[in-house]
């Protein structure tokens, strides 16, 4: 059996954890820049806000309805994640859990007896709510795929469900499977949940009962088949195939200000480059392929407020990494290709793809460190990182002053990883 430990609106749910008072009060947090709302509390949720509304257009509504905003805390979110990573280490080895977003872990249970099940789930929910003051919802099932759907229909009811179920036996995983429409299965996408329809295929059960044949020429082939496969119980998506399904790593930032100046668009691509080459070792994985692009600044035409799209160049990279320095370089040959001279620029981002294991690496002959070594100084700039934060260690190309920097004018104090800004207590 597999379960999926999902971090109930983990934003929201780490704002809340040092403001009790905001416990029963709608709460939302922003993008960056604060742009937009891109995570809600359940009571945000039934008040009617919406994800991805622009704050900008919200404020009057949410002032009328009591919400109370927060701009994104990635120092306290990004620690209370490892928190909850952590406590799920206490109960399970670490080669049970494999980390898959910020507030999500896989868990495998092939080691707990079928009648200890549902104790031990409730036991890991309880403790990562006690250890870490987090909620989190979990799913059973005897594949990632069916164990992703028990995750969405706990959270659906939570009263009822004490946000958790278990599909342990075929008559549940048929009932939620028709309870859950194709759109709603991890990894299928709009344009696969479109075509399907085509086919009468309208919820997950439907899809179970397609042949693999079916499924090999209609999506995506060796995809397709696992697909149906995962749905019928069959575990297919190790963690090679978990990271395939994340075909990319990226960090997009909106500037402070509008910007003209190439230095400082530089220094601001070279930090996005730092940031995204840290995801990419946090999942052990390296790019084979990166993507700069930038937006020049929309003006505003009455009231309609309509974005400019992207202007992006990307290259093919000599010997796939993950490197900073390797990937901070062709980062700013792209961006100087991009630069046109005189344009107001609003926001640019760095796109890794064709990712792959970076196990399966290929040394480099034209270059003088070995891969080791440069795992092994990125392992110590990230540790330093992690737990200094607020990049202690950076790349010179990222400046220093930043005045570009995003701003966040409704940020909480990092209660976790700051001692001048410890919780006080009256």
């Amino acid at each position: 059996m597999k379960a999926i430990v999902d971090c109930n609106n983990f934003y929201c749910s780490c704002e809340r954890l040092f403001k009790p008072h905001l416990k029963t009060t709608p709460v939302v947090v922003l993008s960056n820049n604060d742009g937009c709302i891109i995570s809600r509390s359940d009571e945000a949720k039934k008040l009617g806000i919406k994800m991805a509304q622009a704050y900008f257009l919200s404020k009057t509504s949410l002032k009328q309805h009591g919400i109370v905003a927060f701009s994104s805390n990635y120092n306290l979110y990004g620690d209370m994640s490892k928190r909850v990573m952590e406590t799920m280490q206490s109960m399970f080895p670490l080669s049970c859990i494999e980390v898959y977003s910020v507030d999500e872990a896989f868990v495998d249970l092939s080691h707990v007896p079928a009648n200890e099940l549902h104790a031990t789930v409730k036991e890991l929910k309880e403790r990562i709510g006690q250890w870490t003051g987090i909620p989190v919802s979990i799913g059973v099932a005897p594949t990632k795929t069916l164990a992703k759907i028990a995750n969405r229909l706990a959270k659906e009811n939570k009263e009822k469900s004490h946000c958790m179920l278990l599909l342990d036996t075929p008559g549940k995983v048929n009932a939620a499977l028709k309870r859950t429409l194709v759109s709603e299965i991890w990894g299928v996408g709009k344009q696969f949940a479109t075509k399907l329809d085509k086919f009468e295929v309208k919820t997950a059960f439907d899809l179970k009962q397609m042949p693999e044949e079916w499924a090999r020429q209609q999506l995506g082939g060796v995809v397709g088949v696992r697909l149906i496969k995962e749905l019928k119980g069959i575990q297919t998506i190790g963690i090679d195939e978990q990271l395939a399904t994340k075909k990319m790593v990226s960090c997009t930032r909106r500037f402070g200000h509008p910007l003209t100046d190439l230095n400082q668009m530089k220094e601001a691509v070279a930090m996005y480059v730092s940031r995204a080459a840290e995801k990419l070792r946090r999942q052990q994985s390296a790019a084979q392929q990166m993507t700069v692009f930038v937006i020049e600044k929309a003006f505003d035409k009455g009231e309609v407020y309509t974005p400019n799209e992207p202007i992006k160049r990307d290259v093919v990279l000599p010997v796939a990494t993950s490197v900073t320095p390797e990937l901070i370089k062709p980062a700013i040959e792209l961006l100087e290709k991009l630069y046109t001279p005189g344009i107001v620029y609003e926001k640019a981002g760095v796109i890794f793809s064709k990712l792959i294991p970076d196990g399966s690496l290929q040394a480099n002959f034209f270059v003088a460190a070995s891969s080791a070594e440069q795992k092994f100084l990125m392992n110590k700039v990230d540790n330093i990182n992690f737990s200094m934060r607020n990049e202690m260690v950076k790349f010179a190309s990222s400046g220093v002053e930043r005045s570009w920097k995003m701003k966040q004018e409704l940020l909480s104090k990092r209660y976790t990883t700051r001692w001048s800004e410890l919780r006080e207590i009256n």
